[in-house]
């Protein structure tokens, strides 16, 4: 077909297109494709007039009708468009009071996002002054009306047809307590030419990428936000991006820059889809790091995209003093105001999608506490918590909770409802400060070994306690035995931003030749691994740390989309060891440590554990020079012993007596050769003294009690 045939095709397909408008129905929310044509509703409680703008998938850049909704019920307005379909484009346009100091910010003048779009075509061009609602040429502060369209530089909704064919596909249902989490981008996973897979940086690329994390042991992903987001001005001013996705633009649409077909909207949903179907077709589960607390229109002089330019009294936190600014407990600018219904119905909204449509097993909700916030002050049974432990689709999905926020008192771990898990930040913190050598942390890391009976109360058990050493936010695990300090120069911030990582470099800031300082680098990165892998609770583990991927000290990398975050996959090869190392851990957790984990009672003492000094008596917890205990773990057919040190010397350690016809065996000494540092069942090595063993400088050795035929 010649060109010219195929625009007269697309003039004729467009002269039978026949849009009749009807009242149509306020729900579902969005845009719902009928048997028809396509249903429309968006929620305003204070808008005055309300527009749709269609536009056609053959001519998607100017709008063949603006329709006036003049339907509305409970603050919905609705309309029902015969002839429309999936993939029509279309956007809506707010009038109302633009008074900002009275919280109303109103602008005809700017198209806004649906928050209910299933997909997103195109992204923010141009200036960003076009894009907000006030005129910034006036004085700061003067919020003077700005009447400038940004129709031509704005990206618009999709609609969206939910079928696919998931042929067989189930949830592989796993317990919590055999997980072993692996938390990913999307993109930096295969981004790299490394990676050696067909379109990297993709969603189809993760895929590709099943057969590594199934010999790894992995089964379980946490992706980063992978839902559609705007770049924040300052970084777009400096080149920069925000890579981590932690500024959305949606709640339902995934992001086009995660697909391998970017124009094709329909595409990049179906594409998720598929990944989804893989993953779960290897028994590996699929968990979204997902962020309602804020949105990407930031404080009181951001942009007007969606949320603000709807009813930004109803979805945002005001300041009550001065309606124009944002109570922000994020550090973004602005916090959804989860005190309003419908903000609570459009989150539970968004993840029944994501679990009903997208088959996703759970979820990570960051910044949780700012969810659950009435009044300023923190309730674990806020109406979003309540909505979700009862919910019959949320209710049996995976929820963890980011358990703090920037706001007053805003670390609220271990508060969360029962249903919920929990990132557990302190065992990240304490297990880097006990293994750097600080004095008195013996008695803080006690506690995080057994899963942290101190925090996990009330039926929750030890599983809800999701343990790590390294996340997406900070360093990685080689940077942390490799830095003394941040390294941030690139994020264009003067080193400024980014938090503390209680990090050591072992004698040379960066990369070192020097083989001493590079083996105690390696036997400390085992050191944190073991000490992950083998405590109670649920393990994730950074993606690209069992390679020893290195962000060249960035602790803070949320806005390099470059070789500083992604994979580089031959770090596999140049640093095998440590991945079989982590692998061979991965595979004996499995043996000796996951049996399923009861409920904590209320009130439980961690000191109801068994904890052995290295004289095998109960250790003084209050010695602050304490760098060397163990732990003792008894099953029904077998003991574990783990025995952690962060001593530099040697110390002999004595062994509690087992039973006749059992011994101790060595599976794991983080300070043998790295080919024997971890054993798996059948290769146990008998120890060279029955009653004692001699812990050779920092280490994490575990020891396992096995049936002999003497």
């Amino acid at each position: 077909m010649t060109v010219r045939q195929s625009l007269d095709a697309i003039s004729a397909m467009e002269e039978r297109t026949v849009l009749k408008t009807t009242a149509g129905k306020p729900h579902p929310l969005g845009a719902s494709v009928t048997a028809q044509g396509v249903n429309f509703a968006v929620f305003s409680q204070n808008a005055t007039r309300v527009w749709l703008e269609l536009f056609s998938p053959w001519a998607p850049e100017d709008p063949v009708a603006s329709i006036e909704l003049s339907a509305r019920q409970r603050f919905v307005w609705h309309c029902h468009v015969e002839g429309a379909g999936a993939g029509w484009r279309y956007v809506y346009r707010m009038d109302g009071p633009y008074e900002p100091r009275r919280g109303h910010r109103f602008n005809r003048s700017k198209v806004l996002m649906d928050p209910y779009a299933k997909a997103l075509d195109g992204r923010y061009r141009g200036d960003f002054a076009r894009h907000v609602g006030y005129d910034p040429s006036s004085a700061r502060g003067d919020f003077s009306f700005d009447a400038r369209d940004n129709a031509d530089v704005a990206p618009r909704c999709v609609v969206v047809d939910d079928a696919f064919d998931w042929g067989d596909d189930v949830h592989p249902n796993l317990p919590l307590e055999e997980l072993v989490i692996y938390e990913t981008h999307v993109r930096g996973l295969t981004r790299h030419r490394s990676s050696r897979v067909t379109g990297p940086g993709t969603f189809g690329g993760a895929a590709q990428k099943i057969p590594y994390l199934l010999d790894l042991g992995i089964n379980a992903v946490e992706f980063l936000p992978i839902a559609a987001k705007m770049d924040e001005p300052f970084l777009a001013e400096r080149g920069l991006t925000n890579y981590w996705g932690y500024n959305p633009l949606g709640f339902f649409a995934p992001d086009s820059a995660f697909a391998s077909r970017q124009d094709d909207p329909a595409a990049v949903v179906t594409e998720f889809k598929e990944m989804v179907r893989a993953f779960h077709a290897a028994g590996i589960e699929v968990i979204l790091d997902v962020v309602f607390i804020h949105t990407a229109e930031g404080g009181r002089y951001g942009s007007t995209v969606s949320w603000r330019g709807i009813d930004n009294a109803v979805y945002y936190q005001l300041d009550p003093r001065d309606f124009s600014e944002y109570l922000d407990v994020t550090g973004c600018g602005n916090s959804l105001d989860f005190e309003h219904p419908q903000v609570v119905q459009l989150v539970m909204d968004a993840m029944r999608y994501w679990a009903s449509e997208m088959h996703v097993d759970g979820f990570r909700l960051d910044q949780a506490a700012g969810l659950g916030r009435q009044g300023g002050r923190f309730n674990p049974w806020a109406p979003i918590f309540v909505a979700m432990y009862q919910d019959p689709v949320l209710s049996k999905v995976k929820l963890i909770a980011e358990p703090w926020d920037l706001g007053w008192a805003g670390d609220r771990a271990g508060a969360f409802p029962s249903n919920f898990a929990e990132w557990n930040g302190r065992f990240r913190d304490i297990s880097r400060l006990f293994f750097r050598g600080d004095p008195g942390q013996a008695v803080r890391f006690a506690p995080r070994l057994v899963g942290s009976p101190d925090m996990f109360a009330n039926g929750r058990s030890s599983a809800q306690s999701i343990n790590y050493i390294t996340c997406h936010d900070g360093m990685t695990l080689w940077d942390l035995v490799s830095y003394g300090q941040k390294h941030n120069l690139a994020n264009q911030e003067g080193n400024r931003d980014g938090g503390r990582d209680f990090s050591c470099n072992h004698g040379a800031e960066g990369p070192s030749t020097d083989p001493r300082i590079r083996a105690a680098r390696l036997r400390q990165a085992a050191n944190l691994a073991a000490a992950l892998l083998l405590s109670r609770g649920t393990p994730m583990i950074l993606g690209g740390d069992e390679m020893l991927r290195t962000q060249e000290g960035n602790n803070n990398a949320y806005c390099q989309d470059s070789a500083l975050s992604w994979y580089d996959w031959s770090l596999l090869e140049e640093n095998e060891a440590h991945f079989a190392f982590v692998r061979a851990l991965v595979a004996l957790r499995r043996r000796i440590c996951v049996t399923g984990e009861a409920p904590v009672d209320r009130g439980r003492d961690w000191e109801d554990e068994i904890f052995l000094g290295v004289d095998g008596k109960a250790p003084h917890w209050d010695d602050k020079g304490l760098r060397c205990f163990a732990y003792l773990r008894k099953k029904p057919s077998e003991e574990l012993m783990l025995i952690l040190s962060s001593e530099k010397t040697q110390r002999d350690f004595v062994l509690p007596g087992l039973p006749a016809g059992f011994e101790w065996r060595r599976a794991v000494d983080t300070a043998a050769s790295p080919g024997r540092r971890v054993l798996l069942e059948g290769d146990y090595e008998p120890l060279l003294v029955e009653d004692r063993y001699t812990v050779r400088g920092p280490a994490v050795v575990a020891l396992v009690s096995v049936k002999t035929d003497r």
